[in-house]
C-alpha cells in the first residue's frame, strides 16, 4: 500500500494533486463501462412491471419474475465472468459484456415489435423475448462490471483498488438513478421499443471505445480453485451481504412505509440516501488506503446501524430522511473497504474470480431481502423491516470485527 508517508520514507515524492487528478480520470475511463452496463439495467427498470402486467396482461408474479430473473443470471454467471477476466483478460470480459448488453437491447426491441404485430401477436412470444433479454443482460452485467473493475485496478495499480471499487459503485448507482427516470420519459414519448434502441446505441458506442483501449497483460501462474477462492472471500462477502440489507430494505419498502404512516416525501428519503452515499464515496474513499479496509468497514457499519435504528424508531418524515442519509453514508464505503481486503486474500492471477465471487454475495442479498422482509412486514408491520435490517447490519459488523482481529493476529 502506498501512502504519502511511505513514499517519503522510501525516498519517493508524495503524490501531487495533478497526479491524483490524472489517476482519477484514468479510473473513470474504466468505470465508465460499468456506468453503461447499469444504464442498460436502469432504463427498463421502472416500466417493465407495468408493461408486463397492465399492457401485456400477465400477472404481477410474472411481472416480478421478469425483473428478478436478471439477478439470478447475474449471480450464476459471476464466477464465470471472473474466470474470463483472469484467463482471457479484463478487456475481453468488458467487450463481451458490452456486446451482450447490446443484444439485450435488441431482444427488448424485438419484444416490442412482436407485441405490435396485432395479426400474429402472441403475448408469450413477446414475454419469451423479454425474459431472454433479461437473462442476457444479467450475464452482460457480470462480464462488464467485473471486467471493468479488474481492468481499472490492473491499469492504475493495486494501491488504488479502493478508489477503483469506489468509483465503480458511484457509476453503478448513478447510472440506475439516471436510467430509471430516463426510461419512463422515453417510453412515454416514443414507446417501449425506444429503450431497446437507446440501449443498443449506447452499448455499441461503448464497445467501440473499449476496443480502442490498451489491454492489460494477463497474469499467468497457478490459479486457485473456485472452492479455494470462495473459502477465502466468503466471510467478506457475507459481511457485505448483511450490510447491504439496510440499503435493500430502504429501497424496496420505504415508499410503502411512508404510505402506512400517511407521510409525504418518500422520494426525498431516497434522495437523502443517495446524496449521502455518493458524498461519502467521493470525500472519504482515501480513508481506506490510509487506515485499512477493516477499520473503515467497522466505522461505516456502525454508522449504518445507527441509521437503520433511527429508521425503525422514526416518528416523523424528517427523522426518517436523516436516518436514510445516515444509512447511505454508512453503507457507502462498506463495499470497497471489504473488497480491498477480499482481493488481498488471493494471488494476483485470481483477482477477477475473487471480485466476481465477492460481488455475487451482494446479488444474493438484493434478491433475497425482498421476500424475507416482505414476510416480516406481513407478520409485524412495515417498521419491523428496519429492525430486521438493523439485526443484519449488526451481524455483518460482528463478522468484520472477527475478521479484523484475525488479520491483526496474522
Amino acid at each position: 500500500m502506498t501512502t504519502p508517508a511511505s513514499n517519503l520514507a522510501a525516498g519517493r515524492p508524495p503524490h501531487t494533486s495533478t497526479e491524483q487528478v490524472a489517476t482519477t480520470l484514468r479510473i473513470v475511463g474504466y468505470t465508465s463501462f460499468t456506468f453503461v452496463v447499469y444504464l442498460a439495467i436502469g432504463l427498463p427498470l421502472a416500466i417493465l412491471p407495468p408493461h408486463v402486467h397492465l399492457r401485456m396482461g400477465f400477472s404481477t408474479t410474472l411481472a416480478g419474475l421478469v425483473i428478478g430473473i436478471q439477478y439470478i443470471a447475474t449471480f450464476m454467471s459471476r464466477p464465470w465472468a471472473g474466470h474470463i477476466s483472469d484467463r482471457a483478460g479484463a478487456k475481453v470480459a468488458v467487450l463481451w459484456g458490452m456486446a451482450m448488453c447490446a443484444v439485450s437491447g435488441a431482444l427488448l426491441l424485438g419484444a416490442d415489435l412482436l407485441s405490435r404485430d396485432l395479426v400474429h401477436f402472441s403475448p408469450w412470444l413477446s414475454m419469451t423475448a423479454l425474459i431472454a433479454s433479461r437473462l442476457v443482460l444479467g450475464v452482460g452485467e457480470s462480464l462488464g462490471s467485473t471486467g471493468a473493475t479488474l481492468w481499472g485496478i490492473s491499469a492504475v495499480g493495486q494501491e488504488h483498488t479502493a478508489r477503483v471499487i469506489g468509483f465503480n459503485g458511484i457509476s453503478t448507482y448513478g447510472a440506475i438513478a439516471l436510467g430509471a427516470p430516463l426510461g419512463v420519459i422515453l417510453e412515454g414519448r416514443w414507446g417501449f421499443g425506444s429503450i431497446g434502441v437507446l440501449t443498443i446505441a449506447v452499448c455499441l458506442v461503448s464497445l467501440i471505445l473499449a476496443v480502442g483501449k490498451r489491454p492489460i497483460p494477463v497474469v499467468h501462474g497457478d490459479a486457485l480453485s473456485f472452492r479455494s477462492v470462495l473459502g477465502r472471500v466468503a466471510p467478506h462477502g457475507m459481511a457485505l451481504a448483511l450490510g447491504g440489507v439496510g440499503y435493500s430494505v430502504l429501497a424496496t419498502f420505504v415508499t410503502l412505509f411512508y404510505a402506512s404512516r400517511h407521510w409525504d416525501g418518500a422520494a426525498l428519503c431516497l434522495t437523502a440516501f443517495g446524496v449521502a452515499f455518493i458524498a461519502a464515496r467521493i470525500l472519504f474513499i482515501h480513508a481506506i488506503p490510509r487506515f485499512g479496509g477493516f477499520p473503515v468497514a467497522i466505522a461505516c457499519l456502525s454508522v449504518e446501524s445507527v441509521g437503520t435504528l433511527a429508521m425503525w424508531r422514526a416518528e416523523t418524515p424528517l427523522v426518517a430522511a436523516v436516518a436514510a442519509a445516515l444509512t447511505g453514508f454508512g453503507f457507502s464505503l462498506v463495499f470497497p473497504a471489504l473488497g480491498v481486503e477480499a482481493v488481498r486474500k488471493v494471488p494476483e492471477q485470481n483477482r477477477g474470480s475473487a471480485l466476481g465471487v465477492y460481488t455475487g454475495f451482494s446479488d444474493v442479498s438484493f434478491f433475497l431481502v425482498g421476500p424475507a422482509a416482505g414476510a416480516i412486514i406481513g407478520a409485524f408491520g412495515y417498521a419491523s423491516a428496519f429492525l430486521f435490517a438493523l439485526i443484519c447490519v449488526v451481524a455483518g459488523l460482528g463478522i468484520v470485527l472477527v475478521l479484523s482481529r484475525r488479520n491483526s493476529v496474522a
